[in-house]
């Protein structure tokens, strides 16, 4: 403990946001955090989960409303019941969309970090180092090419249909 570097996690004092840049900022940070658990939440429970934002001041009006008029043992007519289970596949689809977007991203942007290794170290190549990369590559092109000829010619005498 004696050779601590830095302050490490530190508790912020929770105050009141003057300004309306700072607090739109924030806001939006601590909304979209929220609806990226309500996501997962629906996503890994399959449940439904409402979110509603309004102004401090309409929410204790809004809370009154809600328990006055919510019943726990109130029944979904059938109608309601598909509306929800669309919506419960909607989002699902959308979810499994955007993690096969993130994948992807996630893939060019690793792809780009190696392309631009890549350029770097055939920068600092001379001339004669430079023929030999181009040698092999050729070298691997046409082998590349011969294996690709050789499945499309056994996918003709193999056809999978």
């Amino acid at each position: 403990m004696k050779n601590k570097k830095g302050k490490g996690r530190q508790k912020i004092p929770m105050k009141k946001i003057e300004k309306q840049v700072d607090l739109y900022s924030i806001f939006s940070k601590h909304f979209s955090g929220l609806y990226k658990k309500a996501s997962e939440l629906v996503r890994e429970c399959d449940v439904d989960i409402g979110m509603v934002s309004f102004p401090h001041f309409f929410t204790l009006q809004l809370m009154q409303s809600f328990l006055i008029f919510s019943n726990p043992d109130m029944q979904l007519s059938e109608s309601t019941q598909l509306v929800a289970a669309h919506a419960r596949d909607r989002v699902k689809r959308l979810n499994s969309r955007l993690e096969e977007l993130d994948t992807m991203k996630d893939a060019e942007f690793f792809r780009k970090n190696v392309y631009d290794e890549l350029m770097k170290t055939i920068e600092e190549l001379n001339a004669e180092e430079l023929t030999q990369l181009e040698g092999w590559l050729n070298m691997i092109g046409s082998d590349l090419q011969n294996r690709l000829n050789q499945l499309e010619k056994e996918a003709k005498l193999h056809p999978l249909v």
